[in-house]
Order: C-alpha cells, then sequence, then structure tokens
C-alpha cells in the first residue's frame, strides 16, 4: 500500500476518502503522447488523479468509480496514440485521499533510463499540414510533433528538453507555445515544434557557395527548385533527419553511373527513394508486410525482389549484379514536397565517400561532398547524432533487420527471464558494422548502427557516440565487455574506458557473442540448458588465438563449447584475401589437392589458365610456413573460394560480401528457372588433428565442382547446387557430432547466425532442412545476424557470468 500523491493538499477534497489505483506502464510511453492520452480518457471516465513520467516508464495514479477504473484500464490500449506501445503493466492499490481532478505531472528532473526515443516518420497529421493550404505549416519542411519527427539525432543531454536539443535557439512563437502547452493538442511538449516563423529556415545552394540565379524566381521556393534540378540531372546533397543523403533521378542511368565514379562506389547497391507504392512496384514486388514495414513510423529501407514487368526497368547500375532493390518511401515533411513535384524515383544514398560516415553539418557536406554534389539543400536545424537508415528484409510475414538505425534505436530491449538485476555492463561490439551496448535496469540499450571502424572518422564517430551514451544514461557502469581481437578499434578504446574509470574488463569470443544475442532477442531465459549454435561469418578471434569462422558450438549466455568446425583453410595473404576472392579459390585448392594434380585433371579450364599467371611456388610456400596465411575456418571464405572459382569478382571485390552476394544469385537464378536437379555437392567428415575435432570437409565438393566445369555446367546451377550441399554438410555434421556426444544428443534448438545467414537462401534452407528434422530454429529478427548484433551477445554474456559469482 501506498499513501503518496503528487497532487497538492490545496486540490484534495475535504473529508472523502476513496480507493485508488497506481498503474505503472512500461514500453514506449513516453514522448509519444500517452500522457495527455491518458489525460483525455480520464476527464472523459470523470476520474481523477495524475500521471507522470518516472525513470521505467510512465505511473497513473488514479481515482474513481470501480467500473469507471475498470473500463480504463480495457480502452487505454486501443486509444494510444499510433507510436506508443504498452510492454507491462503493473497494479497496486492507492488509499488516500481522491484529488478533485486530473492532471499532467511534470517529469522528474533526473529524466528516464529510457527517455530517448529513435526518429520517426513524418506522421500523417503533419502531412496533411504540410501539404494542404488551409493550414499555417503549409509546406514548412521541418513540420513535427508529439508522434512524429526528430528524437535521438537532435538531442544532446537528459532531460528530454528543448533547452537540451539542438532546437535551443529557436524560441517558440505564441501559436506554437500555445500548442506546447495544451495537453488537447498533439504538440503538447512536442520539444523539436517549430513554423514559419520561429523555426530553422531552408536553403539551397551550390556545393562550391556560386550564387544561384533562378529563370523564374518569383514561381519557385528551394524545394521546388530543388526538384527541377533532379529532375534536370543534377546530384544534390540533402539534409534530412540525421545526415545527408546524395540524391538523383534513379532512372537516368548516365547520372546515376555519374554518382558512382564520385562517390568511388563501384557495385555497392543504391538504396532508392520512391514517392508511394505504385512508384515501387514499377520495378519490384511489394507484399502487404513489406508495404507495412515500408509505411511505418520507422520507415526504414526495405529489400524488395525486382519483377520482369517494368515498362522502362531500373538501370542495372543502381545495383549491379541484383536481385533486389532497397527502397524507402518519403520520411521528413521536406522528402514529401520533394515527390510532390517528382514523378521519377531517386537513388537516396549516404551522403559520404564510400567507407566514411555520412556528413551532418552543412560546412562538413560543403567540404567533403565537394566533386560529388553539384547543389546542397540544407537547413538550420543542427545534427547533434549523426543516423543511418535502418534497412530490412521480409521473408514471409517474418521481419529481419539488417541494419538498426533509424526508427528502432536506441530504444531499449527487454532482456529474459532471469536478467532483472543484471549489473551495469558497457559492451563496444566488433569492428565491422559497429554498435555498442549498455545493459540498464533489465533492458538492453544498443546504439544506432555506427559502421565499418576502418577510418578515422568513423573511430571519431563511435567514441562521440560513447559519450552521448555516458551523458544520457549515467548510471554507473561495472563491468566493461571486448572482443578478444586485440586489433579491433573498438577493443583498444573499451579497454581505455576501463582503465580510465577503473574498471574490470571481459575479453569475449565473436562467435559465442552472435549465439547470446540471437538467444537474448528470443527471450529465451538465462537458466535454460544449453542449445547447439551454428555461426557463420567472415571471421573472429578464437578462445585459443585462432581464427574461426564456421562453427559448431554448445552452451548458453555463460559459456559455449566447439562443437565442430568448417576445415580450417590458409588466409592466403591476410587481409587481401578478403578483397581478393581469387586468393580463397587458391588455397581451398591447395587444401584440397596438390598443384600438379590440379593441372593434370583440370588444366583445361579457363581457371587453371587464370591460375597460372600467379607465382603458385611462393603461395605454396606461404602455406607451408604459415607466413602470412594463417588458417581459418571461415564460412565467408568458402564463399568467396566457389565464387572466384566460377568467375564471379574473381580480381578483387569492391565491397564486403560481394562476391558471396552475387553466387547467391546465381543460386536464385537456377531456383527460378527451375534448373534444381535436387543435388547438392557432396561434403564430407573429418577428424581435425590439432583438436580432434570433427570438421566438414570439401573436398569431395570441390572435385565435383570442377567436373562440373568441364562438362560445362551453368554457373547458376553450380551455385545452387553449391548452396545445398553446404546446407546438407552442416546437418551431416550437426548429426554427427549428436550421435558421438550424449551431452547434446538430446538437444532440438538451433541457432542459425551470423553474416553469412545474411544471405536469405542459405538461411531459409537450412532453415526448412533442420526443422524436417525436428530441431527448433532461433534466427535473430530484431537484431542483425552480422555483427551489428555483437555488442548485444557481449553485453548478456558479461551480465549472465555476472550474476553467477
Amino acid at each position: 500500500m501506498a499513501d503518496r500523491s503528487p497532487i497538492s493538499s490545496s486540490r484534495i477534497q475535504e473529508n472523502i476518502e476513496k480507493i485508488g489505483l497506481r498503474i505503472r506502464y512500461q514500453g514506449r510511453v513516453q514522448g509519444v503522447g500517452f500522457r495527455p492520452t491518458v489525460w483525455h480518457l480520464a476527464r472523459k471516465l470523470s476520474l481523477t488523479g495524475s500521471v507522470f513520467n518516472d525513470r521505467s516508464g510512465a505511473v497513473v495514479e488514479i481515482w474513481g468509480d470501480p467500473d469507471h477504473l475498470e473500463q480504463f484500464q480495457f480502452k487505454l490500449p486501443d486509444q494510444l496514440p499510433p507510436i506508443a506501445q504498452i510492454q507491462s503493466k503493473c497494479v497496486e492499490t492507492l488509499s488516500g485521499f481522491a484529488p478533485t481532478e486530473f492532471q499532467i505531472i511534470e517529469s522528474s528532473l533526473h529524466g528516464s533510463a529510457f527517455q530517448v526515443l529513435p526518429d520517426l516518420a513524418t506522421c500523417p497529421a503533419c502531412l496533411e499540414e504540410v501539404t494542404q493550404p488551409t493550414f499555417d505549416r503549409y509546406r514548412y519542411p521541418l513540420t513535427n510533433c508529439t508522434h512524429c519527427g526528430p528524437r535521438y539525432s537532435i538531442i544532446e543531454a537528459l532531460p528530454y528538453d528543448r533547452a537540451n536539443t539542438s532546437m535551443r535557439n529557436f524560441p517558440l512563437c505564441h501559436l506554437c507555445a500555445k500548442e506546447f502547452a495544451d495537453p488537447k493538442d498533439r504538440r503538447f511538449h512536442a520539444q523539436p515544434i517549430a513554423c514559419h516563423r520561429c523555426g530553422p529556415q531552408t536553403y539551397l545552394e551550390r556545393i562550391e557557395g556560386q550564387d544561384v540565379n533562378w529563370e523564374t524566381p518569383a514561381q519557385l521556393d528551394v524545394i521546388e527548385a530543388a526538384a527541377q534540378l533532379l529532375q534536370q540531372g543534377a546530384i544534390l546533397a540533402i539534409q534530412g533527419i540525421g545526415g545527408f543523403h546524395l540524391a538523383c533521378d534513379a532512372t537516368n542511368t548516365e547520372v546515376v553511373q555519374q554518382l558512382r565514379q564520385r562517390k568511388v562506389r563501384e557495385a555497392k547497391p543504391f538504396a532508392l527513394m520512391g514517392k508511394n507504392r505504385e512508384m515501387l512496384e514499377r520495378w519490384c514486388f511489394v507484399n502487404q508486410t513489406e508495404w507495412n514495414e515500408l509505411s511505418s513510423p520507422v520507415a526504414p529501407i526495405v529489400l524488395l525482389h525486382k519483377h520482369s514487368k517494368a515498362t522502362i526497368p531500373p538501370p542495372e547500375v543502381i545495383a549491379p549484379d541484383q536481385h533486389r532493390l532497397g527502397w524507402m518511401l518519403p520520411y521528413t515533411p521536406l522528402h514529401h514536397l520533394l515527390f510532390k513535384q517528382l514523378e521519377i524515383p531517386l537513388v537516396f544514398t549516404s551522403g559520404n565517400l564510400s567507407d566514411e560516415p555520412q556528413c551532418k553539418a552543412r560546412e562538413e557536406a560543403r567540404q567533403r561532398l565537394k566533386g560529388i554534389a553539384d547543389w546542397l539543400l540544407w537547413n538550420e536545424r543542427p545534427i547533434v547524432n549523426r543516423v543511418d537508415d535502418s534497412i530490412l528484409r521480409v521473408e514471409g510475414n517474418t521481419v529481419r533487420v539488417l541494419r538498426r538505425a533509424r526508427g528502432l534505436a536506441p530504444e531499449p530491449l527487454p532482456l529474459p527471464e532471469g536478467f532483472k538485476d543484471a549489473p551495469s555492463v558497457w559492451a563496444f561490439g566488433a569492428s565491422l558494422k559497429n554498435t555498442f551496448c549498455r545493459i540498464i535496469e533489465g533492458h538492453a540499450l544498443l546504439s544506432p548502427h555506427i559502421g565499418d571502424l576502418q577510418e578515422a572518422r568513423a573511430i571519431t564517430d563511435f567514441e562521440n557516440s560513447l559519450k552521448l551514451f555516458e551523458q544520457l544514461y549515467p548510471q554507473p557502469t561495472t563491468h566493461v565487455a571486448v572482443d578478444l581481437h586485440i586489433d579491433y578499434p573498438c577493443t583498444r578504446i573499451g579497454e581505455e574506458f576501463a582503465q580510465q574509470h577503473q574498471l574490470p574488463i571481459m575479453r569475449l569470443q565473436h562467435h559465442h557473442a552472435h549465439l547470446a544475442a540471437c538467444l537474448a532477442e528470443h527471450l529465451v531465459p538465462l537458466d535454460t540448458a544449453p542449445v547447439l549454435g551454428i555461426i557463420l561469418d567472415g571471421l573472429g578471434m578464437g578462445l585459443h588465438g585462432e581464427l574461426w569462422g564456421g562453427e559448431i558450438l554448445l552452451g548458453g549466455y555463460r559459456s559455449v563449447e566447439r562443437l565442430g568446425m568448417l576445415k580450417p583453410v590458409a588466409l592466403l595473404g591476410g587481409e587481401r584475401a578478403m578483397r581478393e576472392p581469387w586468393r580463397n579459390t587458391l588455397a581451398h585448392l591447395l587444401s584440397t589437392m596438390t598443384w600438379e594434380n590440379f593441372l593434370a585433371d583440370y588444366g583445361q579450364l579457363e581457371l587453371a589458365e587464370y591460375l597460372k599467371k600467379k607465382p603458385i611456388r611462393t603461395y605454396q610456400n606461404m602455406i607451408r610456413l604459415q607466413k602470412n596465411a594463417l588458417l581459418v575456418s571461415s564460412a565467408g571464405r568458402l564463399f568467396d573460394a566457389v565464387a572466384g572459382a566460377i568467375g564471379l569478382c574473381r580480381e578483387s571485390v569492391s565491397f564486403e560480401g560481394q562476391a558471396a552476394m552475387q553466387l547467391q544469385v546465381l543460386a536464385e537464378e537456377a531456383v527460378f528457372k527451375s534448373e534444381s536437379d535436387g543435388c547438392g555437392y557432396p561434403f564430407k567428415i573429418g577428424i581435425w588433428p590439432s583438436n580432434g575435432l570433427p570438421y566438414l570437409d570439401p573436398l569431395p565438393m570441390w572435385q565435383t565442382l570442377l567436373h562440373d566445369l568441364t562438362h560445362g555446367i551453368s554457373s547458376a546451377v553450380i551455385a545452387l547446387r553449391f548452396h545445398s550441399g553446404l546446407v546438407q554438410g552442416l546437418l551431416q555434421l550437426l548429426l554427427h557430432i549428436q550421435m558421438n556426444r550424449t551431452d547434446c544428443d538430446h538437444v532440438r534448438q538451433i541457432v542459425l547466425s551470423g553474416g553469412v545467414f545474411q544471405n536469405e537462401l542459405l538461411a531459409q534452407m537450412s532453415e526448412a532442412k533442420f526443422k524436417k528434422q525436428d530441431l527448433s530454429i532461433f534466427r535473430p529478427t530484431k537484431v542483425p545476424c552480422n555483427d551489428g548484433g555483437i555488442s548485444l551477445g557481449q553485453a548478456v554474456i558479461a551480465a549472465a557470468r555476472i550474476l553467477s559469482t
């Protein structure tokens, strides 16, 4: 029982004592219009009391007729604002005097542990105001309200008040202030609101700063002018919510190719923005689940399958050698206003040189995008925190997150049963597709996608994001978790952080983190029996200094044991092997047969002619001496090796995963054309001498693949046979392990994760094959299966071990 009430004594009815309720709601209930909704419903039902935010959510203290109290709890979930979400509620009885009215109480000065929401797409109400001339905010490109607009991208500190955002230098005019103060208005306490009179303005200028001379200046505003420039073939840098994008006419092959050359982005697919569903369906299939995601407040990039029905097909240069296009819809008022003038889709790619973080400030864009963009469309609202676009893929009715960023992060993820009292841990993630993670009060707070830490600006961005999270979430930290790989920049930064704050540090295995992240997002309880994991990726540091990348593990949050692996093969040339697939092809061939036998049996192949030009004896010596040729059990390099063998990206790739993606595309072509004969290439099981573990040996796969090449079998069929054979081989290895080990023969739960499982064909074939063995499959959905999920896995491993001590 509790007797505290935030209502002053002057407002208490004298001599009237009633029974009330305190209802504590958790979920997305702060900064989304939840309190005004509660206020409206309570007043409608003649209830009195208050609603306020605290560290864990929103609290309603409410008095009234028991029937009305029951109606309040029943009706509230159906009346929530579009982006609000109740995850749980806790009800307790209150005794004391009933207040005379219902009030919205100011939040605690300390704010909430989870008060920072993701940035959200323009809501229908704001869109109507922007596009209809009868409204005050007609054509104002930074319109927003409680239901939409910037959040994380503009915040500098808590509490989330205007003074702590990049809007602090734009005082509200009297009309905006009236909306801000009115609980009946959807802009009640919406911190970023503004209008033509008081808000930031938008400008269009040449990237090199020359004066602009419009032919018809009286008839054009800057957004109409920008649309006209795009139609004329210009490349624009456009300021969005979390950074600048580079935009151009997606139907103009010459302009798109020009953008590729200027941006130094040889083949990596460009994202697209389309006006509406009709525009997307000119080039791609869009099912209802995909459309629901595209048009949601998250407004992510969704990967859609191309079709062949287009009257004018998409230029191949948008996404070379790919069957999918990444589409998003307009998600800011400025985007919508642009498309009011356009009937063409736009390339909408990050405003940067390849591998750098996107620009977020006008001067930065003018300097770094000079020579790439022709024009700059920018506004006066500063971007504090850079945020990329989220990327999703839909499989059937299942949505899988490939990049968790705008619209999704930093929204907290609830942790499973057993983690309620988990300590506050910092986890620093991996070097590629980096995120970091904090555990606070039974939730995981994943940073938005930061990217690959291979460039100085990306590392600076990582460090700045880290400082922001320290300010937003100042709860004391107990431990730091980093990857075992000592050369990762994030590991070094984590070590410095631990030293600076005098915290113990945990060094955690990469593939264990993949497994643990998947368990955590599926809310598998802490003390669940061990599960099996098949983790396939490029590479990660193993427990004893080896390089892993194709592993079968047994375990849970606290620990794992390595039970099997792909055959370790030399990483010929070290990091160069990640960029030059032919090196992996050669390494695999030399691990299965001698060079002389290869020439004797397959010397007539074009592949052999290509490899003869390489210094084979040098590479043989490198492998024999393991000099710049460490052994790695990598699934990613196996895909590269097969791609190189059939001539895909053989000499080099221009982005990570390119060869494997093209191999997947070819295999899907064979499926689409019904060229599958049900034959997968065979693998066999061997025992690795140094550790006694079973491994999947590709020797018979290579013999059969090379035989197919000599007999002119199409590359598409070869690619499909490889996919089918690998799936069957993994199942074969798994069943072999279960037959020979009593500690896992009864385990029926399997985790499939790691970046290689971004391959939709491989993942779906694996899931279908394993389910036929009555195995339960866990695959990542809310958190990427790639290294974007590593920090979550590190955090829950560290927390689990601490809770066990």
